[in-house]
Parts: C-alpha cells; sequence; structure tokens
C-alpha cells in the first residue's frame, strides 16, 4: 500500500527491478571511488580548488541517489500488487514537506558558497603581476594567439583592409608601430611553467569557449567583448586547446595546442622563432 500499511507481497517483475536499482547504485558507487573516466591530471594552479567542489558537489548527490534509488527499489520488491489492497492517498504532509524543503535548501547553499569562493578566487582577485599578455581570437574554426612583441603592446585590430582570412583573420595592421612585432599564431599557445598567464578573449564571429581540460580552464568568447581570465600553469608538457562551444558545422576541427615549457629561455626561443617567421 501507499502508506506502507499493508503486508504486500513479493513478485517476480519487484524482484527484478529492485535487483536493477540495487546493481545501478553499486556500479555507481564503483566509478566514482575507482576515479574511472575521471578528469585528465591536474596541470594548474587552481584547478585543485574546481575539483574539490566538484566532488563535493558529487557527493551530496550522490548520497540523494542513492537514498532515491534505494527507497524506489525497496518498495518495488515489499510492496508488490496482490489484487486485494487499496492504495491510501492524503493531501499533504507538511512536516515531511518542510523537512525535504529544509534539508534541500541547506545543502545547496553549502554548494554555491562553495563555488562561489572559488569562483571569486579565479575571476575576481587582483591580476597576477609578471604575467604573460596574450590575446585568444575565436572564429570559425580556428583559435589565433597573438603576443605583444619586445614592446610589451598590441597594435590595432579588426582592419577590413588587413583581413587575409588565413593567416590575419583578425586584421592586425602591421603599419602601425605597437602592431609591428606583434605575434600571431595559429592555434599554438606557449607559456612557461609557474609563471601566470592572461588571456583576453574574444569572438569575430559566434561564441566560442576557450578550454582546456587539464588546467580546468573553460571560459565563452563572446562576440564584442574582450573577456579576460588568468591561470597557471603547473606540468610540463602539451595540452589540446578545445573548443566548448557547439560553433558550427566544423566545430570537431577548432583546437589548438598549449605548450608549457620549464623554462623562460625555451618560450624566448619560439617566439624569435615566429617573429622572425613572420
Amino acid at each position: 500500500m501507499a502508506n506502507g500499511s499493508g503486508t504486500g507481497r513479493l513478485t517476480a517483475p519487484g524482484v527484478v527491478l529492485g535487483g536493477m536499482l540495487l546493481v545501478l547504485i553499486l556500479v555507481s558507487i564503483w566509478l566514482f571511488m575507482s576515479d574511472r573516466f575521471w578528469f585528465p591530471p591536474l596541470a594548474s594552479e587552481h584547478g585543485g580548488a574546481v575539483d574539490r567542489v566538484f566532488v563535493a558537489v558529487l557527493i551530496a548527490t550522490g548520497i540523494a541517489f542513492i537514498a532515491v534509488q534505494g527507497l524506489l527499489a525497496w518498495f518495488v520488491v515489499r510492496y508488490g500488487e496482490s489484487g486485494e489492497e487499496r492504495a491510501s492517498y492524503w493531501h499533504d504532509n507538511p512536516k515531511a514537506e518542510a523537512l525535504l524543503i529544509g534539508v534541500t535548501a541547506v545543502t545547496l547553499t553549502v554548494l554555491v558558497f562553495m563555488g562561489q569562493r572559488v569562483w571569486a578566487d579565479i575571476y575576481f582577485a587582483d591580476r597576477p603581476e609578471d604575467a604573460l599578455l596574450v590575446e585568444v581570437t575565436g572564429q570559425q574554426f580556428q583559435w589565433q594567439i597573438r603576443y605583444t612583441g619586445p614592446d610589451g603592446e598590441f597594435g590595432t585590430t579588426f582592419d577590413p583592409d588587413h583581413i587575409d582570412g588565413v593567416v590575419n583573420f583578425i586584421g592586425l595592421d602591421r603599419a602601425d608601430p605597437a602592431g609591428a612585432d606583434d605575434i600571431l599564431t595559429a592555434g599554438a599557445l606557449h607559456v612557461v611553467r609557474g609563471q601566470p598567464v592572461r588571456a583576453i578573449l574574444r569572438s569575430t564571429d559566434v561564441i566560442h569557449a576557450f578550454h582546456i581540460p587539464q588546467l580546468r580552464v573553460k571560459q565563452d568568447a563572446v562576440p564584442g567583448l574582450g573577456i579576460e581570465i588568468w591561470f597557471t600553469p603547473t606540468v610540463v608538457g602539451e595540452y589540446e586547446i578545445a573548443c566548448a562551444e557547439l560553433c558550427g558545422l566544423n566545430h570537431f576541427a577548432m583546437r589548438g595546442f598549449l605548450t608549457v615549457h620549464e623554462d623562460q629561455a625555451g618560450l624566448d626561443q619560439w617566439l624569435e622563432e615566429q617573429l622572425a617567421f613572420q
């Protein structure tokens, strides 16, 4: 019965469905404890805080999932149809509703404040000193990375007369003294381990999303806006830069690569090679 006062009976379909729910619970717990299909290895300073919030959310929702599915399995197995009992009905249960709403509100409030604190530390903290400044512009279907060059200043961009659609789709004006030494690359971002990176994200057409999973970096690039983010890589290596926003038919091809050098000398050598090439 709906109020649990009847004797009920076990039925084969009920036992099978209850067993399936139990297996679902056990598999879910195993996947969580075994770290399979988890995040890629962490490679940034702020990523640890992001992972901790994710784990807290997963634990809270996991407890709710196990409780709900466990109760569902119990009622399916315990109260099978006998053909004689009738379901009870009551309009409401204020105490049960108040308890459920209260527990849910407290849990969500704690999780929101945890996430807000991490968000503020990443996006609203003071800009890191001695950071490498780069500009990342998304266009269907490519990332273009721009460095300031030796003068430390960006030149004028989005001049229609200088857009070629291949190498310079941001319309960089090389006649501008500040832009004469700017370095443009097609999807190649090179940085130094332990040095903060300030990236100004732009888009020339639709919304793109600058995403580096290993660094826990993900931020939309919106047309008409220059959105600034910063991060500090901690592990030397090469990482894929993906677009995490469905931006068109060739969205799958919009990818670049982040290379983290061990020291400044490696980055300087690469920048000199790019400047000479351009």
